[in-house]
């Protein structure tokens, strides 16, 4: 009977822990009782992406969204709920296609995805001969004579070598983000790109790229990897011509907003941050990105209020605008607190989807870092082990720039890159509880640092 008891008290956690321990390990159960049997997030998330769903920056729909995290936050009980103002640039997809040719003489269409912010072909057909290359290296070595007029496929496959998805994510970024400059720098028509994806699926998967200054601003597509493998086949067998036509492109400058909510600091007016990104990709619902982590960031509020948890800081959740295409939220946010003087204590983004919470990536100073880390026994029981990472969320990069200590949370990986900015990203693909576990954690850490802070 002994040992069950002992096997009991450890999984509350409570187990081999003494004093000031032993009362977080508590409240931690106090929490985690609290989201998993109440928790608002998973309900919250059907909302927003079945009633509003996909929300790029600059469309109707992210308006919306902009009302709905309003008044989201007011029912998690935030003494505090305002917009901020932002700047943000509307590109706009529109109808698109692209087909190749090949020795048969038909044209065979293949299912894309403009990336996001490339411009378009003007609703006219351009066509070309594809010549294919493997890394960016491989095409440093083509001269002008062999790029010109011609589209350019980057088949950059994603690493399935690493645990770690987001590191094999990290090496084929600048695939997306730079074929179009590199195509135009030698005279290419257009680029395709093998998308950016763990899956062995057709599903194109966009994300942002960027032009070059001095450059022609030409289109960049992508496609699924299947797809890329049976155009890789073809090519090593005969020529073929790809059409493309697109009518996406930037339509200037609109006035939107960030959405923020707090719970005011009963000792100080310090803030600390929770935070994830209201906007999304134009394709699927936004469910795991990041849809997740807004839902999250709301439910830490709510819980905090639900359980009477007297915050010595200001606890501030903030629902960033234009994560996708240019982070112009996140900017802001950083611009406003440098002009208030506002002193932050700490900032924690959840943009890594509603998977599991594995880890907290932790980028500040070791000092900060080793207590944090030190912690780590208090989160064991709830999954997470994992405090190794450098690295934070990009609408916080601002504040670290200031000096705040910022963090991310990680979920579990080997998922999220199977739908990440595709159609795929749907509410189905989230599980109520392991999105919930991520707000019980991200509550659980805040709850720590105003406490030890």
């Amino acid at each position: 009977m002994k040992k069950i008891a002992n096997l009991s008290l450890l999984i509350l956690g409570v187990t081999f822990l003494s004093g000031q321990s032993k009362e977080d390990s508590i409240q931690f159960n106090r929490i985690s009782t609290e989201i998993l049997n109440y928790g608002k997030g998973y309900n919250n998330l059907r909302e927003l992406t079945k009633n509003i769903g996909h929300r790029l920056s600059g469309s109707d729909a992210y308006e919306k969204s902009v009302k709905w995290a309003e008044q989201k936050l007011r029912d998690a009980g935030a003494d505090k709920v305002w917009l901020q103002e932002v700047m943000i640039p509307v590109w706009v997809r529109g109808k698109e296609s692209l087909h190749i040719k090949t020795s048969n003489g038909g044209w065979k269409s293949l299912k894309m995805l403009s990336l996001g912010n490339s411009e378009g072909t003007g609703g006219k057909d351009v066509s070309g001969e594809i010549i294919m290359v493997k890394s960016i290296e491989e095409y440093d070595k083509l001269s002008p004579e062999q790029v010109k007029d011609k589209i350019v496929f980057f088949n950059y496959p994603f690493n399935q070598g690493h645990v770690q998805t987001f590191i094999s994510y990290r090496e084929s970024g600048p695939y997306r983000r730079t074929a179009a400059a590199l195509t135009a720098g030698k005279g290419g028509k257009f680029a395709i790109i093998r998308s950016l994806s763990s899956a062995f699926d057709d599903v194109p998967h966009t994300g942002n790229m960027r032009y070059e200054e001095n450059t022609v601003k030409i289109p960049a597509v992508t496609i699924g990897t299947t797809t890329a493998d049976e155009l890789e086949a073809l090519l090593k067998n005969q020529k073929v011509t790809a059409k493309l036509n697109s009518n996406c492109g930037m339509k200037g400058e609109k006035l939107s907003h960030s959405v923020i909510g707090e719970i005011t600091g009963k000792k100080d007016q310090s803030v600390i941050v929770v935070g994830g990104h209201l906007d999304s990709w134009d394709v699927g619902e936004g469910a795991h990105d990041d849809g997740a982590g807004i839902v999250q960031s709301i439910e830490v509020l709510r819980t905090f209020k639900k359980l009477g948890l007297q915050n010595n800081h200001t606890i501030r959740a903030v629902c960033f605008a234009n994560e996708e295409n240019d982070t112009k939220g996140g900017k802001q946010y950083g611009k406003t607190v440098k002009e208030k003087n506002e002193k932050h204590l700490f900032a924690i983004e959840s943009d890594a989807g509603g998977f599991s919470p594995r880890g907290i990536s932790l980028e500040m100073e070791d000092s900060k870092r080793k207590q944090i880390q030190s912690w780590g026994k208090l989160f064991l029981p709830y999954g997470v082990y994992n405090f190794e990472g450098k690295y934070s969320g990009s609408d916080i990069a601002p504040l670290h720039d200031m000096g705040v200590p910022t963090a991310e949370l990680v979920p579990e990986p080997q998922r999220y890159f199977d739908i990440h900015h595709t159609a795929e990203d749907t509410f189905e693909k989230v599980n109520r509880r392991e999105l919930l576990l991520g707000a019980t954690v991200m509550t659980q850490l805040i709850y720590m640092i105003d406490k030890n802070w």
